[in-house]
């Protein structure tokens, strides 16, 4: 229908025109706005790394606006000058948390911004508690990614009493200290190249026995002399004066204790009987007989590629043959040196023994570890095993 000049548009169709116009302006906006959500999430994608695919529709829609608006703040240091800090997250804490102190050090200029970053990442799920070392120097995004894995500042090296040298070494590479074992067991067995050496330790042909057993955590960066003496050291303190005179009432000198408590503690395997196997061993000097420790003998014969292990278990009787100064089947005395490194309790067994009247001992057949002692060759044949 044509309408004449001056003839005025029905309501109804004007209202029909206007709802076509506001719909196709709708239609047209809902395009727009599609096309800048897809153009920003391209931005965002390309700048920040795919969209955590867990999102929601909205968080998909929005994220990207808001990680482009921030990609100063995420991008940029907070300060390019600044010092690394160490920052440590605690099992449980929560994201918002994490943010909020790491403004309070001076490491990120906006908590918000991050949070924003980890939800679309994702990364808000998979930061680790642990202990970090981060610097202002490093932009937001950079901290969100150290935080995903956390480097001890320290390393940790166990000592079991008991080891040797060369087990010891073999401990060094999963301790995170950057020492490597053949440097360790040369410098074991030439303690004159360290240079200094503490108290009574200056003129030690070998620092087997010294390196005192325990959990030790040095620097990341700490080298080999430092390790060394930091063992040294601690033998140092741990060994007391009043233990040192016990060794002398004894009639042994520091090195000899060493000795003696090194087979002590490769002997013993329940620790209270440690005075009563020093009793042994000191009742067996006294009357000039060989200390016959099978010990001894593992440590002449060295390493076990059959058996992977430094201490070969079963001897042979062509084993207690082997022809060697720490043999104490063949040599009456002292062996030469330690065989192993003792903790303090087979130290303090050698400094007070037990006063026995035994000059034998062997296994108990039950498997506890335990031994049978006895005064006479007779009686320790008797204790043999069926």
């Amino acid at each position: 229908m044509s309408l004449a000049r001056g003839e005025k548009m029905p309501a109804s169709s004007k209202s029909i025109n206007c709802s076509i116009g506001l719909l196709a302006a709708g239609i047209l906006g809902v395009l727009l706005l599609a096309g800048l959500s897809l153009t920003l999430s391209e931005q965002a994608r390309l700048r920040f790394g795919p969209p955590n695919p867990e999102l929601g529709l909205r968080q998909r829609l929005f994220l990207p606006l808001q990680l482009i608006f921030q990609a100063e703040e995420l991008t940029e240091p907070a300060d390019p000058l600044g010092e690394e800090v160490q920052f440590d997250i605690t099992m449980g804490e929560s994201v918002p948390a994490i943010t909020g102190r790491l403004q309070e050090a001076g490491l990120i200029s906006s908590p918000g911004a991050l949070n924003d970053y980890l939800l679309y990442s994702g990364l808000d799920t998979t930061l680790q508690a642990g202990k970090y070392t981060l610097s202002p120097q490093m932009s937001p995004v950079e901290i969100a990614q150290a935080l995903q894995d956390p480097k001890p500042t320290q390393a940790v090296l166990s000592i079991l009493a008991g080891w040797r040298a060369e087990e010891i070494a073999a401990a060094l590479p999963a301790s995170g200290l950057n020492i490597a074992e053949d440097d360790f067991i040369r410098l074991v067995y030439n303690p004159a190249s360290l240079g200094s050496v503490s108290g009574e330790l200056t003129d030690l042909d070998t620092l087997e026995g010294f390196l005192f057993p325990g959990v030790y955590e040095l620097p990341r960066e700490a080298t080999l002399s430092q390790l060394i003496q930091t063992l040294l050291d601690r033998f140092e303190s741990e060994v007391s004066p009043e233990m040192r005179t016990a060794f002398e009432m004894q009639g042994l000198s520091l090195s000899d204790a060493v000795i003696l408590a090194s087979i002590v503690e490769r002997e013993a395997v329940v620790e209270e009987e440690m005075p009563t196997i020093a009793s042994v061993f000191y009742n067996r000097l006294a009357l000039g007989m060989p200390l016959a420790s099978d010990p001894t003998v593992q440590y002449a014969l060295g390493y076990n590629r059959d058996q992977e292990t430094w201490w070969t278990n079963p001897l042979s009787a062509q084993d207690l043959e082997v022809d060697s100064a720490y043999n104490t089947y063949r040599h009456p005395g002292l062996p030469p040196a330690p065989i192993a490194n003792p903790g303090r309790e087979a130290l303090e067994a050698v400094a007070y023994p037990a006063q026995t009247p035994y000059y034998y001992f062997r296994a108990a057949c039950d498997g506890s570890g335990r031994h049978n002692f006895s005064q006479t060759y007779a009686e320790h044949l008797a204790n043999a095993c069926p």
